[in-house]
């Protein structure tokens, strides 16, 4: 099929644990899509085989292509795996180890079996120079170059291909780190070095610490890789820019990546959380509980007035990120901005089993893209949650993607019987009830976790179900929780490949500036801001956006006099009456009371967005037809222990229309399908999303 391409194409490549999803926006408004396996051991090889595919499918020149924007697994795999670049840690004497001491915290005090994480820089690697900063930034010692020399000396002894640099206060003055990077670059220029002064300027040595520790970690594994995906690229002749999305939903040049890495780690499920905060706009209905679920994972973000609900900081752990308000010490800790997520590892490829104590566990262990579920009949005889959707009639028995992935129910049934059925004495449909019915309870415990843990009622929300999986499990979720009402977007198998294309060019940065509020001046607010905006606005100008195309959004950390953690709220100007009021109202959300104590502004913080030309406008998208996603005919499906199969009709999504319809009903797609459960009303939007509405 030939399509006119002009000449502003944007690719938008989502790499997930199982599928690696494509979306194709071109000048005219018009949206193709494509779904490819994923190849974990070289991930851009699916981006670069799955794009060079659908522009020959579309007939259109590679050289067409504008742009290409990415999120990338890279970041948070190489931790997971941990295969990053031995990586050493120049220090202030007598700090060495602030990576092991940590906050000196346990995610749960009451569990004798866990065991702490080992630091990313072992203590032999951890090299003490002679310096000292005062803590108002005045120098205390100066630095002594001859113990940067020879602590470089000592860790390119030892191999050591990244050096990571953080000393005591340098966010007051970063002076002596900028001395010692220049050291180390001039003496041992084979180093690739990063500075806790360029990559987080905020107080809390352990905090800047670790996070510069892992921007050293990924430094060597990042650059590879963007390097390869850009070479793989221009082998099939798109010469097209690179942007990758961060971890809070803005996107960065692949230069800037290669050079911070750490802001890039919670990069995947960016895109869909910023697509969905679009998309609820479009829709008027800005109080959203954003669902992702796909083959390894399943994500869950709220979002308030048209905003994704931030955090400043949070931990990876076995592939797990999760905000550190509550739980801490798990993990990995990144202080950065991004989107406050909850993710559990329960998604359509996640092993189910018995543990030693005979109980039915789902995942985190994931089949991924290779082997994948039973029914791929790749190799893995395990049971997983698409099997066992597969064996209930949720999702179809014979192929998946388009016709693209052939399925075998048999092999499905088997592997249920062995692992589960059996051994558990159960029949087959109760063996696949039971893992379903365990994937959903670990899945509603992530919706809880942005919700109730944060003092926000689901029952008053909409949630916003995507991802491969979504748009199956999310009923089930609903009715679980009381949400009365479940949005499926359109292309909702790979919305987070859709959401990049509505995502901006996005630079932060932030001052610390510890003092009292009461206290503080206008002019004291506005030098802070003025400095803060110019940073950003030259960083902006670099990358082609000048002033009437760039906004900015501000955030506050605040906490109570004595209190050792703050939280965010957003502001505008510089009233200190609302930033007073919004973090009291926030405080009490989070916390369920009031405190009279004084309050201190801890950190200002400033998102700068280039605002993009031919940003993804959800309210006139335009979705290309594609080949083997119409669907029609009838499956049985078993929608509860211990009931009869029923015959369930099968529609695509054209077939739904503006008024409600009784389910039950399941509307199969290219990228995912739907079900809708018998005690449910599905109609389409203005938008053409799929809108279930529930009795609660």
């Amino acid at each position: 099929m030939a399509v006119a391409s002009g000449g502003k194409i944007r690719v938008a490549v989502d790499i997930g644990g199982t599928f690696t999803d494509i979306a194709l926006f071109l000048e005219t408004g018009l949206i193709h899509q494509s779904k490819v396996s994923s190849t974990p051991a070289d991930p851009s090889r699916a981006v670069v085989d799955g794009v060079g595919s659908l522009l020959a499918e579309l007939s259109i020149a590679p050289s067409a292509v504008a742009e290409v924007l990415h999120g990338t697994t890279v970041g948070s795999n190489t931790i997971l795996q941990r295969s990053g670049a031995k990586t050493g840690l120049i220090t202030t004497r007598g700090f060495r180890d602030v990576l092991e001491i940590g906050r000196i915290r346990m995610p749960d005090m009451f569990d004798l079996t866990w065991v702490k994480p080992q630091p990313l820089v072992p203590r032999r690697y951890r090299m003490e120079v002679t310096e000292r900063m005062a803590a108002d930034g005045t120098t205390v010692e100066p630095l002594s170059e001859a113990s940067v020399i020879a602590a470089g000396e000592a860790l390119l002894a030892e191999d050591i291909e990244a050096v990571a640099i953080a000393f005591i206060n340098s966010y007051r003055n970063p002076a002596h780190e900028l001395q010692a990077e220049a050291i180390l670059r001039a003496n041992f220029p084979q180093l690739l070095v990063t500075t806790s002064c360029a990559v987080l300027p905020e107080m809390k040595e352990y905090e800047r610490t670790s996070t510069t520790v892992v921007n050293a970690y990924l430094l060597s594994a990042m650059r590879t890789y963007l390097q390869k995906l850009e070479s793989g690229l221009r082998s099939i002749g798109v010469a097209a820019p690179i942007l990758v999305m961060t971890s809070n939903g803005g996107m960065l040049a692949a230069n800037v990546t290669c050079e911070k890495p750490v802001l890039v780690v919670a990069s995947g499920p960016a895109g869909g959380v910023i697509g969905a905060a679009r998309l609820g706009i479009a829709r008027d209905d800005r109080d959203v509980i954003v669902f992702d679920m796909g083959g390894t994972t399943a994500k869950a973000v709220i979002i308030e007035d048209g905003r994704p609900t931030m955090t400043s900081e949070y931990e990876f752990r076995d592939g797990i990120s999760t905000s550190s308000r509550f739980i801490k010490a798990g993990g990995y800790m990144l202080k950065v901005p991004a989107i406050d997520i909850a993710e559990v590892g329960a998604g359509g490829g996640s092993i189910a089993g018995i543990d030693k104590g005979g109980l039915l566990v789902v995942g985190p262990q994931s089949a991924g893209a290779v082997p994948g579920p039973a029914c791929y009949g790749l190799g893995n005889t395990k049971p997983t949650v698409t099997d066992a959707n597969v064996v209930l009639g949720f999702i179809n028995a014979t192929s998946l993607a388009g016709g693209n992935l052939n399925i075998d129910r048999k092999l499905s049934e088997t592997a249920i019987r062995t692992h589960v059925g059996d051994p558990l004495d159960l029949t087959l449909l109760d063996a696949a009830h039971g893992i379903r019915a365990v994937a959903n309870a670990a899945m509603a415990r992530a919706v809880r976790a942005v919700t109730v843990e944060r003092g926000r009622d689901p029952r008053d929300l909409t949630l916003m179900a995507f991802g491969g999986n979504g748009g199956v499990h999310a009923p089930d979720l609903a009715r679980q929780l009381g949400i009365p009402r479940v949005v499926v977007p359109p292309m909702s198998g790979i919305f987070s490949a859709l959401g990049m294309l509505a995502s901006d060019i996005e630079h932060t940065a932030l001052k610390t500036v510890s003092l009292y509020l009461d206290k503080m001046q206008v002019s004291d607010l506005k030098a802070i801001k003025s400095e803060l905006q110019q940073q950003v606005a030259g960083q902006l100008a670099g990358d082609g956006y000048q002033a009437e195309r760039t906004m900015f959004l501000w955030e506050a950390d605040l906490r109570h006099e004595g209190q050792a953690t703050e939280l965010t709220v957003p502001f505008e100007g510089e009233d200190f009456d609302q930033i007073r009021e919004r973090f009291v109202a926030e405080y009490f959300k989070t916390y369920g009371y009031r405190d009279a104590t004084p309050i201190e502004l801890m950190k200002v913080r400033v998102a700068g967005r280039g605002l993009r030309e031919n940003r993804l406008d959800f309210s006139a998208m335009k979705i290309a037809a594609r080949q083997g996603a119409s669907r029609s005919g009838t499956r049985d499906v078993s929608f509860a222990r211990g009931e009869a199969a029923i015959a369930v009709n099968i529609v695509d999504r054209s077939a739904v229309g503006l008024s409600p319809r009784q389910g039950p009903l399941i509307i199969e797609e290219f990228d995912a399908t739907i079900i809708v459960p018998p005690d449910a009303s599905v109609h389409k939007d203005a938008i053409g999303c799929i809108v279930l509405e529930f009795e609660v």
